[in-house]
């Protein structure tokens, strides 16, 4: 018996650290933005605002079109978890990117240091799988703003 209660006792430490461990979501899909449920802050929000992610540990890759009426403005970023630093183009500026877990949260800080410009984004994903949440804080040499953009997985 005292066996046995000392391989129960084990078994459910064993079963409490593997759940403890906190599992990676995987934001792979084509989300749309929930304007109603989003908030820009003093910034004017975009009229539509995609994303289409492919996930697949450690890679990421974030493709984005945001429409207004000035037109549409298309980004795309190929990075990795890990922290490494990457780079991207965005309108000829070239954009350094970072991304690295927290959590369940990934966290993407992109920046500009030609301007002065840093973009931190923390993305979640809803238990479901059907929300996407990135808060963002945009850091300039004019502020800070803080916008929180809600997709809908498509």
């Amino acid at each position: 018996m005292k066996q046995l209660c000392g391989l129960l006792a084990i078994t459910l430490t064993l079963a409490t650290a593997s759940t403890g461990a906190q599992q990676k979501p995987n934001f792979s899909g084509s989300w749309k933005m929930n304007q109603v449920k989003s908030d820009f802050g003093p910034a004017p929000a975009p009229d539509t605002f995609t994303r289409k992610i492919v996930h697949a540990e450690p890679s990421i890759t974030i493709d984005e079109v945001q429409g207004s009426p000035l037109g549409e403005q298309a980004t795309s970023r190929k990075m990795t978890t890990d922290g490494k630093e990457g780079t991207f183009e965005v309108s000829g500026a070239q954009v350094k990117a970072t991304a690295k877990w927290d959590g369940s949260a990934l966290v993407v800080v992109s920046s500009v240091p030609q301007i002065g410009i840093t973009y931190n984004d923390r993305m979640t994903l809803s238990p479901d799988g059907k929300v996407l949440t990135s808060v963002v804080n945009l850091s300039t040499p004019d502020g800070a703003i803080d916008v929180k953009v809600v997709f809908e997985k498509q």
